[in-house]
Protein backbone atom coordinates (compact mmCIF):
# COMPACT_ATOMS: atom_id res chain seq x y z
CA UNK A 1 0.00 0.00 0.00
CA UNK A 2 1.46 3.73 -0.99
CA UNK A 3 1.14 6.34 1.36
CA UNK A 4 -0.15 9.82 0.51
CA UNK A 5 3.26 11.07 -0.15
CA UNK A 6 4.01 8.09 -2.21
CA UNK A 7 6.02 6.26 0.27
CA UNK A 8 5.92 2.87 1.10
CA UNK A 9 4.82 1.72 4.90
CA UNK A 10 7.12 -1.64 6.20
CA UNK A 11 3.84 -2.98 7.48
CA UNK A 12 1.79 -2.86 4.52
CA UNK A 13 3.88 -2.54 1.67
CA UNK A 14 3.26 -5.59 -1.14
CA UNK A 15 6.29 -6.98 -1.62
CA UNK A 16 7.81 -9.25 -4.25
CA UNK A 17 10.21 -12.46 -4.25
CA UNK A 18 12.76 -13.08 -1.48
CA UNK A 19 11.66 -9.68 0.13
CA UNK A 20 8.25 -10.75 1.00
CA UNK A 21 9.92 -12.83 4.21
CA UNK A 22 12.95 -10.56 4.79
CA UNK A 23 12.04 -7.80 7.63
CA UNK A 24 13.08 -4.05 6.66
CA UNK A 25 16.13 -2.28 7.90
CA UNK A 26 13.57 0.38 9.43
CA UNK A 27 10.11 2.00 9.36
CA UNK A 28 8.80 5.01 8.05
CA UNK A 29 9.81 7.99 9.84
CA UNK A 30 12.64 6.51 11.78
CA UNK A 31 15.83 8.80 12.20
CA UNK A 32 18.99 7.60 10.19
CA UNK A 33 21.03 6.67 13.11
CA UNK A 34 17.95 4.25 14.03
CA UNK A 35 18.77 2.17 10.54
CA UNK A 36 19.57 -1.29 10.98
CA UNK A 37 22.56 -2.11 9.31
CA UNK A 38 24.42 -2.92 6.77
CA UNK A 39 21.37 -0.96 4.59
CA UNK A 40 21.09 0.52 0.92
CA UNK A 41 19.96 4.33 1.52
CA UNK A 42 18.46 6.03 -1.10
CA UNK A 43 19.17 10.10 -0.20
CA UNK A 44 15.74 11.28 -1.55
CA UNK A 45 16.61 14.92 -2.99
CA UNK A 46 19.71 14.00 -5.12
CA UNK A 47 17.75 10.94 -6.25
CA UNK A 48 14.97 12.80 -7.47
CA UNK A 49 17.13 15.69 -9.22
CA UNK A 50 19.31 12.48 -11.17
CA UNK A 51 15.43 11.46 -12.48
CA UNK A 52 14.33 15.35 -13.47
CA UNK A 53 18.01 16.00 -14.74
CA UNK A 54 17.65 12.73 -17.27
CA UNK A 55 14.65 13.23 -18.23
CA UNK A 56 15.69 17.15 -19.49
CA UNK A 57 18.59 15.87 -20.77
CA UNK A 58 16.82 13.14 -23.28
CA UNK A 59 13.73 15.91 -23.84
CA UNK A 60 16.51 18.68 -24.81
CA UNK A 61 18.24 16.02 -26.97
CA UNK A 62 14.62 14.84 -28.80
CA UNK A 63 13.77 18.56 -29.21
CA UNK A 64 17.06 20.01 -30.68
CA UNK A 65 15.78 18.06 -33.95
CA UNK A 66 18.67 15.15 -34.46
CA UNK A 67 15.89 12.22 -33.54
CA UNK A 68 12.27 13.25 -32.31
CA UNK A 69 11.65 9.64 -31.58
CA UNK A 70 14.21 9.55 -28.96
CA UNK A 71 13.12 8.09 -25.31
CA UNK A 72 14.80 6.74 -22.71
CA UNK A 73 14.48 2.81 -21.67
CA UNK A 74 16.52 2.52 -18.77
CA UNK A 75 18.06 -0.14 -16.96
CA UNK A 76 16.43 -1.94 -14.63
CA UNK A 77 19.19 -4.08 -13.39
CA UNK A 78 20.70 -1.17 -11.62
CA UNK A 79 17.62 -1.24 -9.51
CA UNK A 80 15.70 -4.07 -9.96
CA UNK A 81 12.59 -2.27 -8.24
CA UNK A 82 8.95 -1.67 -9.34
CA UNK A 83 9.11 1.55 -7.65
CA UNK A 84 11.60 2.87 -8.64
CA UNK A 85 10.91 2.09 -12.26
CA UNK A 86 6.98 3.76 -12.11
CA UNK A 87 9.27 6.98 -11.13
CA UNK A 88 11.10 6.51 -14.27
CA UNK A 89 8.42 5.97 -16.75
CA UNK A 90 6.21 8.61 -14.83
CA UNK A 91 9.27 11.12 -16.00
CA UNK A 92 8.80 10.30 -19.26
CA UNK A 93 10.75 6.77 -19.72
CA UNK A 94 8.82 4.61 -22.71
CA UNK A 95 9.53 1.53 -20.65
CA UNK A 96 12.54 -0.38 -18.55
CA UNK A 97 15.01 -2.95 -19.45
CA UNK A 98 16.26 -6.04 -17.60
CA UNK A 99 18.91 -8.47 -17.68
CA UNK A 100 16.69 -11.75 -16.48
CA UNK A 101 13.63 -13.19 -16.88
CA UNK A 102 12.92 -12.94 -13.27
CA UNK A 103 13.56 -9.50 -13.09
CA UNK A 104 10.94 -9.33 -16.14
CA UNK A 105 8.74 -10.74 -13.88
CA UNK A 106 9.09 -8.58 -10.74
CA UNK A 107 8.71 -5.65 -12.62
CA UNK A 108 5.53 -6.85 -14.38
CA UNK A 109 4.03 -7.96 -11.24
CA UNK A 110 4.74 -4.71 -9.90
CA UNK A 111 2.42 -2.83 -12.33
CA UNK A 112 5.33 -2.22 -15.42
CA UNK A 113 4.00 -2.81 -18.23
CA UNK A 114 6.98 -2.44 -21.10
CA UNK A 115 9.77 -4.47 -20.67
CA UNK A 116 13.05 -5.17 -22.73
CA UNK A 117 14.94 -8.11 -21.81
CA UNK A 118 18.35 -6.91 -23.23
CA UNK A 119 19.80 -10.19 -23.58
CA UNK A 120 19.85 -13.52 -24.76
CA UNK A 121 17.21 -16.11 -22.83
CA UNK A 122 18.08 -19.31 -23.37
CA UNK A 123 16.63 -22.76 -22.31
CA UNK A 124 12.67 -24.33 -22.39
CA UNK A 125 11.37 -23.35 -19.20
CA UNK A 126 12.53 -19.36 -19.25
CA UNK A 127 11.44 -19.07 -22.52
CA UNK A 128 8.08 -20.88 -21.58
CA UNK A 129 8.10 -18.29 -18.54
CA UNK A 130 8.90 -15.30 -21.04
CA UNK A 131 5.99 -16.66 -23.35
CA UNK A 132 3.68 -16.49 -20.27
CA UNK A 133 5.03 -12.96 -19.41
CA UNK A 134 4.29 -11.94 -22.62
CA UNK A 135 1.05 -12.21 -22.86
CA UNK A 136 0.41 -9.94 -20.49
CA UNK A 137 2.92 -7.14 -21.07
CA UNK A 138 4.56 -5.46 -23.89
CA UNK A 139 7.80 -7.55 -24.10
CA UNK A 140 10.81 -7.52 -26.62
CA UNK A 141 14.05 -9.45 -25.70
CA UNK A 142 17.36 -10.02 -28.10
CA UNK A 143 18.59 -12.51 -30.36
CA UNK A 144 22.31 -13.27 -31.37
CA UNK A 145 21.53 -16.65 -33.13
CA UNK A 146 18.87 -18.51 -35.26
CA UNK A 147 18.67 -21.50 -32.90
CA UNK A 148 17.60 -19.18 -30.31
CA UNK A 149 15.25 -17.33 -32.94
CA UNK A 150 14.03 -21.01 -33.83
CA UNK A 151 13.49 -21.76 -29.90
CA UNK A 152 11.96 -18.73 -29.13
CA UNK A 153 9.60 -19.02 -31.96
CA UNK A 154 8.39 -21.85 -30.69
CA UNK A 155 7.91 -21.44 -27.24
CA UNK A 156 5.77 -18.46 -28.75
CA UNK A 157 3.68 -20.11 -30.55
CA UNK A 158 3.08 -23.14 -27.87
CA UNK A 159 1.88 -20.62 -25.62
CA UNK A 160 -0.57 -18.58 -27.76
CA UNK A 161 1.93 -15.19 -27.91
CA UNK A 162 3.93 -12.71 -29.78
CA UNK A 163 6.78 -10.56 -28.79
CA UNK A 164 9.29 -8.20 -30.42
CA UNK A 165 12.75 -9.66 -31.27
CA UNK A 166 15.77 -7.24 -31.41
CA UNK A 167 18.66 -8.88 -33.38
CA UNK A 168 21.65 -8.10 -30.94
CA UNK A 169 25.11 -6.69 -33.01
CA UNK A 170 28.38 -6.97 -31.06
CA UNK A 171 29.52 -2.81 -31.90
CA UNK A 172 32.66 -3.88 -29.98
CA UNK A 173 32.20 -4.66 -26.55
CA UNK A 174 32.86 -8.84 -27.82
CA UNK A 175 31.08 -10.27 -25.61
CA UNK A 176 26.98 -11.50 -27.35
CA UNK A 177 25.59 -10.15 -30.20
CA UNK A 178 26.04 -11.38 -34.18
CA UNK A 179 28.81 -9.57 -36.11
CA UNK A 180 27.03 -6.30 -37.83
CA UNK A 181 26.59 -6.11 -41.37
CA UNK A 182 25.61 -8.79 -43.48
CA UNK A 183 25.70 -11.87 -40.37
CA UNK A 184 22.92 -9.20 -39.09
CA UNK A 185 20.88 -8.59 -41.75
CA UNK A 186 20.43 -12.64 -42.39
CA UNK A 187 19.31 -13.30 -38.51
CA UNK A 188 16.47 -10.41 -38.59
CA UNK A 189 15.41 -11.73 -42.17
CA UNK A 190 14.81 -15.41 -40.49
CA UNK A 191 13.76 -13.48 -37.31
CA UNK A 192 10.93 -11.39 -39.61
CA UNK A 193 10.16 -14.90 -41.05
CA UNK A 194 9.54 -16.83 -37.68
CA UNK A 195 5.69 -17.26 -36.26
CA UNK A 196 5.21 -15.50 -33.20
CA UNK A 197 8.30 -12.93 -33.77
CA UNK A 198 8.15 -9.68 -34.76
CA UNK A 199 11.63 -8.11 -35.74
CA UNK A 200 12.00 -5.04 -33.42
CA UNK A 201 14.85 -3.68 -34.51
CA UNK A 202 18.68 -3.87 -33.26
CA UNK A 203 20.50 -3.82 -30.07
CA UNK A 204 23.59 -2.03 -30.51
CA UNK A 205 25.10 -1.59 -26.68
CA UNK A 206 29.11 -0.72 -25.98
CA UNK A 207 29.19 -2.32 -22.42
CA UNK A 208 32.98 -1.68 -22.19
CA UNK A 209 33.04 1.78 -23.98
CA UNK A 210 30.91 3.33 -20.17
CA UNK A 211 34.12 3.03 -17.73
CA UNK A 212 36.72 3.89 -20.87
CA UNK A 213 37.69 6.88 -18.85
CA UNK A 214 38.81 10.32 -21.00
CA UNK A 215 35.92 11.68 -23.39
CA UNK A 216 37.80 10.80 -26.24
CA UNK A 217 38.34 7.18 -25.65
CA UNK A 218 34.20 7.47 -24.94
CA UNK A 219 34.03 9.45 -28.46
CA UNK A 220 35.87 7.44 -30.59
CA UNK A 221 34.33 3.81 -29.39
CA UNK A 222 30.71 4.96 -29.80
CA UNK A 223 31.57 6.55 -33.26
CA UNK A 224 32.68 3.11 -34.45
CA UNK A 225 29.31 1.03 -32.47
CA UNK A 226 27.41 4.12 -34.74
CA UNK A 227 28.77 3.35 -37.67
CA UNK A 228 28.09 -0.39 -37.77
CA UNK A 229 24.51 0.05 -36.30
CA UNK A 230 23.79 2.49 -39.06
CA UNK A 231 25.31 0.04 -41.70
CA UNK A 232 23.90 -2.71 -40.30
CA UNK A 233 20.28 -0.77 -40.38
CA UNK A 234 20.72 0.22 -44.11
CA UNK A 235 21.59 -3.59 -45.04
CA UNK A 236 18.27 -4.51 -43.38
CA UNK A 237 15.84 -1.90 -44.73
CA UNK A 238 17.19 -3.11 -48.46
CA UNK A 239 15.73 -6.41 -47.80
CA UNK A 240 12.59 -4.71 -47.40
CA UNK A 241 12.07 -5.34 -43.69
CA UNK A 242 11.84 -2.28 -41.09
CA UNK A 243 13.92 -1.36 -38.54
CA UNK A 244 11.88 0.26 -35.90
CA UNK A 245 14.36 0.83 -33.34
CA UNK A 246 17.84 1.05 -32.08
CA UNK A 247 18.62 0.72 -28.76
CA UNK A 248 21.33 0.88 -26.49
CA UNK A 249 23.66 2.90 -24.68
CA UNK A 250 25.17 3.54 -20.95
CA UNK A 251 25.40 6.01 -18.48
CA UNK A 252 28.88 6.71 -19.73
CA UNK A 253 28.08 7.31 -23.29
CA UNK A 254 24.69 7.64 -23.89
CA UNK A 255 24.89 11.57 -24.84
CA UNK A 256 26.73 10.15 -27.41
CA UNK A 257 24.35 7.61 -28.84
CA UNK A 258 21.44 10.13 -28.16
CA UNK A 259 23.40 12.95 -30.17
CA UNK A 260 23.99 10.86 -33.45
CA UNK A 261 20.26 10.62 -34.82
CA UNK A 262 20.32 7.04 -34.75
CA UNK A 263 19.19 5.45 -31.69
CA UNK A 264 15.89 5.57 -30.80
CA UNK A 265 16.35 4.39 -27.46
CA UNK A 266 18.63 5.21 -24.47
CA UNK A 267 19.02 2.25 -21.78
CA UNK A 268 21.00 4.38 -19.30
CA UNK A 269 20.58 3.04 -15.74
CA UNK A 270 23.68 3.87 -13.07
CA UNK A 271 22.99 7.42 -13.62
CA UNK A 272 19.79 7.10 -10.77
CA UNK A 273 22.54 6.18 -8.26
CA UNK A 274 25.87 7.14 -9.37
CA UNK A 275 28.07 4.95 -8.09
CA UNK A 276 31.99 5.11 -7.18
CA UNK A 277 33.42 3.95 -10.58
CA UNK A 278 31.15 5.93 -12.78
CA UNK A 279 32.12 9.03 -10.90
CA UNK A 280 36.16 7.98 -11.56
CA UNK A 281 35.17 9.13 -15.53
CA UNK A 282 36.97 12.12 -17.01
CA UNK A 283 34.09 14.45 -17.41
CA UNK A 284 33.99 17.48 -20.02
CA UNK A 285 31.90 20.81 -19.84
CA UNK A 286 28.20 20.20 -19.03
CA UNK A 287 28.63 16.24 -19.57
CA UNK A 288 27.08 13.19 -17.45
CA UNK A 289 29.55 13.29 -14.45
CA UNK A 290 29.05 16.68 -13.24
CA UNK A 291 25.50 16.79 -13.37
CA UNK A 292 24.57 13.18 -11.46
CA UNK A 293 24.76 13.18 -8.21
CA UNK A 294 25.63 10.03 -5.67
CA UNK A 295 22.38 9.15 -4.02
CA UNK A 296 23.36 5.36 -3.10
CA UNK A 297 24.60 4.75 -0.21
CA UNK A 298 25.59 1.64 2.03
CA UNK A 299 25.13 2.70 5.65
CA UNK A 300 27.56 0.80 7.84
CA UNK A 301 27.86 0.58 11.75
CA UNK A 302 31.19 0.77 13.18
CA UNK A 303 31.85 -2.10 15.10
CA UNK A 304 35.44 -2.07 16.31
CA UNK A 305 38.00 1.03 16.77
CA UNK A 306 41.04 -1.37 17.72
CA UNK A 307 43.41 1.28 17.43
CA UNK A 308 43.95 4.64 16.24
CA UNK A 309 43.95 4.06 12.66
CA UNK A 310 41.67 1.63 11.85
CA UNK A 311 37.91 1.04 12.16
CA UNK A 312 36.38 -1.95 11.48
CA UNK A 313 32.41 -1.44 10.07
CA UNK A 314 30.17 -4.09 8.89
CA UNK A 315 30.36 -4.20 5.05
CA UNK A 316 32.05 -6.57 4.20
CA UNK A 317 31.35 -9.05 0.63
CA UNK A 318 28.00 -9.69 1.51
CA UNK A 319 26.88 -6.25 1.56
CA UNK A 320 29.07 -4.17 -0.98
CA UNK A 321 30.56 -5.72 -4.34
CA UNK A 322 33.74 -4.77 -4.86
CA UNK A 323 34.21 -5.79 -8.17
CA UNK A 324 34.87 -2.27 -9.25
CA UNK A 325 37.16 -1.30 -6.26
CA UNK A 326 35.95 -1.04 -2.86
CA UNK A 327 33.77 1.77 -1.78
CA UNK A 328 34.40 4.86 -0.92
CA UNK A 329 34.37 7.11 2.24
CA UNK A 330 32.53 10.35 1.58
CA UNK A 331 32.16 12.05 5.13
CA UNK A 332 35.12 11.27 6.96
CA UNK A 333 37.99 13.11 5.70
CA UNK A 334 41.02 10.82 5.20
CA UNK A 335 39.27 7.96 5.62
CA UNK A 336 39.34 5.07 2.88
CA UNK A 337 37.75 1.26 2.98
CA UNK A 338 41.21 -0.60 2.30
CA UNK A 339 39.65 -4.07 2.90
CA UNK A 340 36.81 -6.68 3.08
CA UNK A 341 36.27 -9.77 4.18
CA UNK A 342 32.48 -11.99 4.29
CA UNK A 343 31.33 -9.56 7.37
CA UNK A 344 33.81 -6.49 7.63
CA UNK A 345 35.07 -3.54 6.32
CA UNK A 346 38.39 -2.42 7.55
CA UNK A 347 38.79 1.65 7.39
CA UNK A 348 42.21 3.13 7.35
CA UNK A 349 42.24 6.44 9.08
CA UNK A 350 44.91 9.17 7.96
CA UNK A 351 43.36 11.42 11.08
CA UNK A 352 43.41 9.11 14.07
CA UNK A 353 42.06 11.45 16.16
CA UNK A 354 39.00 11.30 13.96
CA UNK A 355 35.56 10.85 16.58
CA UNK A 356 34.42 7.83 15.35
CA UNK A 357 33.38 5.80 18.09
CA UNK A 358 31.70 1.75 18.35
CA UNK A 359 28.34 2.02 17.23
CA UNK A 360 28.47 5.04 14.56
CA UNK A 361 26.85 5.00 11.46
CA UNK A 362 28.83 5.33 8.33
CA UNK A 363 27.80 6.49 4.72
CA UNK A 364 29.78 3.94 2.08
CA UNK A 365 29.33 5.33 -1.96
CA UNK A 366 29.31 2.02 -3.82
CA UNK A 367 32.20 0.64 -6.04
CA UNK A 368 29.78 -0.78 -8.04
CA UNK A 369 26.01 -0.12 -7.69
CA UNK A 370 23.93 -3.00 -9.62
CA UNK A 371 25.50 -6.10 -7.75
CA UNK A 372 25.63 -4.03 -4.51
CA UNK A 373 21.93 -3.36 -5.10
CA UNK A 374 21.99 -7.14 -5.92
CA UNK A 375 22.90 -8.31 -2.04
CA UNK A 376 20.26 -6.15 -0.87
CA UNK A 377 16.77 -6.76 -0.03
CA UNK A 378 15.26 -3.44 0.45
CA UNK A 379 16.30 0.63 -0.43
CA UNK A 380 15.54 2.74 2.54
CA UNK A 381 14.77 6.88 0.94
CA UNK A 382 15.86 8.87 3.13
CA UNK A 383 14.95 13.23 3.45
CA UNK A 384 16.40 15.20 6.08
CA UNK A 385 17.78 13.15 7.84
CA UNK A 386 14.99 10.59 8.65
CA UNK A 387 13.18 7.26 6.40
CA UNK A 388 10.33 8.21 4.24
CA UNK A 389 10.41 5.37 1.74
CA UNK A 390 10.77 1.94 1.78
CA UNK A 391 11.18 -0.05 -1.23
CA UNK A 392 11.74 -3.68 -1.77
CA UNK A 393 14.38 -5.00 -4.55
CA UNK A 394 11.94 -7.32 -5.71
CA UNK A 395 14.00 -8.27 -8.63
CA UNK A 396 17.39 -9.58 -6.53
CA UNK A 397 18.76 -13.18 -6.73
CA UNK A 398 20.84 -14.74 -9.45
CA UNK A 399 18.58 -14.34 -12.24
CA UNK A 400 17.04 -17.46 -13.33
Amino acid sequence: MQNPNGSSDAAAVPVLGRSASVPAPARIGDPLSEVDTPALIVELDAFERNLARMAAKVAAMRASGGNPALRLRPHAKTHKSPDIAARQVAAGAVGVCVQKVAEAEALVDGGITDVLVSNEVVGRSKLARLAALARRATLSVCVDHPDNARALSAAMVAAGATIDVLVEIDVGAGRCGVPAGEPAAALAQQVAALPGLRFGGLQAYHGSAQHLRTVAERQQAIAGAVAKAASTRALIEALGIPVPKVTGAGTGTFELEGASGLYSELQAGSYIFLDADYARNQAASGSTFAEFEHSLFILATVMSRPVPERAVCDVGHKASSSDSGYPTVPDIEGASYVGASDEHGVLRLERPEVELAIGDKVRLIPGHCDPTVNLHDWFVGVRNGRVEALWPVSGRGPGF
